[in-house]
């Protein structure tokens, strides 16, 4: 894309989730400015927000749809340098997809197809990384039309999840879950039935569960220039997860530079680093671990092809993700390769939350004491709607109600 150097910056993100407001907010932070951001619908974390822009377009999960709005939006700033920021799966692919054109009017960094492809459905992300110097948990895959059989070496409970995430999240069923969990092979034939009722046709990942409780998640977050070149990770320990059906997964409060287990996590570092080179990997990157105390190795359970919904830390650590990506789309900057390990405290509940519910004393004693100094991605004293700043203490109130009903079970 070419652009006269005194052109204005302007800023598309894609999506209405925590990831778009936090990635709005590194764009007030560092720009001084209001974003665009578009999504198919409102919802309560960008809402009432008057740091961004917001419009919706019930089109945006439809492609042509989505490129007609991208379309519109470079013709009205045609005279911009226009960053391109996506917030989900669906978003990146169309980006990706689309490349071609869209270089012609936006700045963004994304991985090539094929790569988004092998993160995004998770039996090609396990099969076609095998044998790379990644550890998985043991898995096996189940097509619609197969019958389930289960190895001898796969003891209950166990990890029924979507392989194609994109597909998956274009459902809505009655007992969908982001992730299931089941303790018995009735549950595990009524899980499966549940989701096929549900139409999805795509291949269902089985998956052993790694022990351990949330102290067992760890989180890194990485960039890797348009060169392929990854300029910096971090390593965080997750305390305690989201507990809603379609938020299991997700880190509730993480600690930056900090564990409680045994494992190495520089060494882990390096493999990811070594990895993600290896296959020309750009953007960001958001990479998903459990730590196996039985063999003392972090096991990859997944890579989102983006910045993940609790990446706003890396903001912390001296790393405002928007500024990083303009330095290097924009600006053609480079810098080594830096490992972030400085303590940081992230949380998107409340106190109340972190004392009853995180069940490593050490992890909760930790983020208690660097409680006064935590990272919040959905307060920002800047962001003055009292209409936003009310909903938001709402929903810190209704994680109480959310954790005493988890449908979870440890």
């Amino acid at each position: 894309m070419k652009n006269n150097s005194k052109e204005e910056l302007e800023f598309l993100i894609l999506g209405t989730d925590p990831n778009a407001y936090y990635m709005a907010r590194c764009v007030h932070e560092a720009f001084k400015k209001k974003p665009y951001v578009v999504g198919r619908m409102p919802l309560p974390f960008t809402n009432y927000s008057n740091i961004l822009e917001a419009s919706y377009s019930k089109e945006m999960w439809n492609e042509e749809g989505f490129m007609n709005l991208l379309r519109d939006f470079a013709k009205k700033h045609a005279n911009s340098k226009n960053i391109l920021i996506a917030t989900n799966e669906t978003y990146v692919e169309f980006i990706s997809k689309n490349a071609q054109e869209l270089e012609k009017s936006f700045y963004f960094n994304y991985p090539t197809m094929d790569i988004i492809e092998n993160f995004t459905n998770k039996e090609k992300f396990y099969k076609t990384y095998k044998d790379s110097k990644l550890t998985f948990p043991k898995t096996i895959y189940l097509k619609e039309s197969d019958k389930l059989k289960l190895p001898k070496n796969m003891m209950f409970p166990l990890i029924v999840k979507p392989a194609n995430v994109v597909e998956y999240n274009h459902l809505s069923f009655k007992g969908k879950n982001k992730i299931y969990k089941v303790f018995d092979l009735e549950e595990l034939n009524r899980t499966i039935k549940t989701i096929r009722d549900g139409k999805y046709k795509e291949t269902l990942i089985i998956q052993e569960f790694i022990p351990g409780g949330d102290d067992a998640l760890f989180d890194a977050v990485l960039y890797a220039n348009k060169d392929g070149q990854v300029e910096f990770m971090t390593f965080a320990q997750i305390g305690l997860q989201e507990r809603t059906n379609n938020m299991v997964g997700n880190a509730a409060v993480l600690i930056n530079g900090f564990k409680t287990v045994s494992g190495d996590e520089k060494k882990q570092v390096e493999i990811l680093k070594e990895f993600m080179e290896s296959i020309h990997y750009q953007g960001f990157a958001e990479v998903d671990m459990k730590y196996d105390y039985r063999d003392q190795t972090f096991k990859v359970l997944e890579i989102n092809a983006r910045q993940g919904r609790s990446s706003y830390y890396v903001a912390a650590l001296g790393k405002n993700l928007v500024q990083v990506l303009v330095d290097d789309a924009v600006y053609h900057k480079r810098s080594d390769f830096l490992f972030l390990d400085k303590e940081v405290l992230l949380t998107f509940v409340p106190k109340g939350v972190v004392k009853k519910y995180i069940s490593n004393e050490e992890f909760r004693k930790k983020a208690l004491k660097m409680w006064k100094l935590r990272v919040s991605p959905m307060n920002y004293t800047k962001d003055t709607s009292l209409k936003r700043f009310l909903m938001i203490r709402k929903r810190w109130l209704n994680y109480y109600k959310e954790y005493k009903n988890s449908y979870w079970r440890e």
